[in-house]
């Protein structure tokens, strides 16, 4: 049963996110029109979710996430800046090399981070503005493996589309995914609400 608070704080999540995707299609279309910004508001308020599943493939993001087949419950996120993604926090971003494929990589530095190589060759520099830097979790993987930024470079903070909240591996092994202690907060309401471990595991490709 999920608490009156907890709805509140839900309702307000989906309120913040039908604002900023009528602010985005604004940014991509020009102005948007009283109707269709009330269109944006009725079918997100109402009747839309926050969160969809998506099934991850590789072991790049072992052992956070482990096996391709695992599947993860995504929250969308049509602005991503500072205030909505933090460090620590496992994204869903357009691959930079097939924009028509997506990566699951962790947030490792964001504008204003000063990026220093192990490799002495290579000069230090600072993430410019919009600009941020993602990691695979597999320690065992080298750059071009991990296909992260070490392969890539830093990327657009707009090609960030979603934070993992949720890792389905089997019926039986399950649970939130670790991110910043402040989306931890922010999705606990999201998570109260949306989340379906028995609709997971019923679409559960693996």
């Amino acid at each position: 049963m999920v608490s009156l608070s907890t709805w509140s704080r839900y309702m307000l999540h989906k309120l913040d996110y039908s604002l900023n995707l009528s602010y985005k299609q604004s940014l991509k279309r020009g102005q948007v029109t009283n109707r269709e910004a009330l269109d944006i508001l009725w079918k997100n308020i109402f009747q839309g979710k926050l969160t969809y599943m998506h099934w991850n493939k590789g072991e790049e993001m072992a052992p956070t996430i482990t096996g391709p087949g695992a599947t993860l419950l995504v929250r969308k996120i049509p602005l991503a800046n500072p205030t909505h993604v933090f460090v620590g926090d496992v994204v869903m971003l357009k691959d930079p090399e097939n924009t028509d494929n997506y990566l699951v990589r962790r947030l490792a530095a964001i504008e204003g981070y000063e990026m220093i190589s192990t490799d002495e060759k290579d000069e230090p520099f600072v993430l410019e503005k919009d600009r941020c830097w993602v990691l695979s979790d597999n320690e065992n993987l080298k750059g071009k493996e991990a296909k992260d930024s070490r392969l890539f470079g830093p990327i657009s903070m707009t090609d960030i589309v979603g934070r993992v909240l949720y890792c389905l591996r089997t019926a039986v092994d399950h649970g939130p995914v670790r991110n910043s202690h402040f989306s931890m907060r922010s999705d606990f309401p999201v998570l109260e609400v949306e989340l379906d471990v028995d609709e997971m595991a019923k679409n559960h490709k693996a």
